[in-house]
């Protein structure tokens, strides 16, 4: 499907259509088909979760659209331009799921580089260098060589230098690996008053508990292909949930019956819980119940988690 003209679409920052990439590996070439036909768009001033279990074609997707890898097939669209644009390109802060860095440097003098990259005047490069460092919380290790700095103060580091030129999309490729339930808190509160500020944010994480809490919408792919697109709050109600029915005054018959309908976890005589998945169940198991003359004593529903409907995607 064709992009529509860029006036049409300013609600957009980023537009993946058809994205296909093939590597060919080792001595006979083996084919490897890491991403098959992804499509989706970011919209201005949120934040979009890419998840999926490793290999499945996160990282690559990420790589094609920041044109660090070429694209077997497919188009991809940054503020309306080719992703190969460079203004369009000026516009993105990128941290990597393991950042660059030359280790003997100290944060200054590396986010100063940084700056010269980016075009940035040596006094910007030192006002945002500073407020960088404080902002993720490494002005204690200002004077250490980034060599010494550990797992999770390199990715505090990779963060910095992806914020510090201002830019309108971050990319973030797990941007709270190896940080300490502090150091989410933290990044989750920086990435949030990105978004405050109009930025628009794409990311990647294993830590699901994070997604649920940042991401107003997701893809979850699975080798190479998106299963699952949304909202999160709507992809957790369609995903359907399990509800916990507990019964007094039950019969043997009637637990015999119920048995097959759901999980039986025993109470004692004459009661029982049952657990079971989706609306219709439940309104099954509430007439049988009745019929058989039980008494409903508790109906608990459990929250679908974000990692449940990613592991019913992987076993699918």
């Amino acid at each position: 499907m064709p992009f529509l003209e860029c006036s049409m679409r300013d609600d957009l920052v980023l537009e993946v259509s058809g994205l296909y990439k093939t590597f060919h590996i080792g001595f006979f070439r083996k084919r490897v088909d890491a991403v098959r036909g992804t499509s989706f768009s970011v919209k201005r001033g949120e934040i979009f979760g890419l998840l999926g279990p490793n290999g499945a074609g996160k990282t690559t997707t990420i790589k094609s659209i920041l044109r660090l890898i070429f694209p077997t097939k497919g188009e991809i669209r940054i503020f309306g331009r080719p992703s190969g644009d460079r203004e369009a390109a000026m516009r993105v802060g990128y941290m990597p799921e393991n950042p660059y860095v030359y280790q003997y440097l100290k944060p200054i003098e590396f986010l100063d580089l940084c700056g010269r990259l980016v075009g940035l005047t040596k006094r910007e490069r030192r006002a945002r260098s500073e407020e960088m460092i404080d902002k993720v919380g490494l002005r204690h290790a200002a004077d250490r060589p980034i060599g010494k700095f550990s797992k999770g103060m390199m990715q505090r580091i990779g963060l910095a230098q992806s914020l510090l030129h201002d830019p309108e999309l971050l990319v973030l490729d797990e941007p709270m690996s190896g940080l300490d339930p502090i150091g989410r808190k933290e990044v989750r509160d920086l990435l949030l008053e990105q978004r405050e500020r109009g930025k628009t944010l794409l990311f990647t994480s294993h830590i699901l508990s994070d997604v649920e809490l940042l991401c107003d919408r997701v893809v979850i792919m699975q080798q190479g292909e998106i299963t699952s697109e949304g909202q999160v709050h709507d992809l957790l109600e369609s995903a359907g949930r399990r509800v916990e029915i507990r019964l007094s005054r039950a019969s043997q018959k009637l637990r015999d019956s119920l048995a097959s309908r759901g999980t039986i976890v025993d109470g004692g005589a004459g009661h029982f819980t049952l657990q079971v998945d989706g609306q219709q169940a439940v309104d099954e198991v509430l007439r049988i119940s009745s019929a058989a003359g039980a008494r409903l004593d508790a109906m608990i529903p459990e929250r679908e988690s974000l990692e449940n409907l990613f592991l019913k995607g992987a076993a699918g």
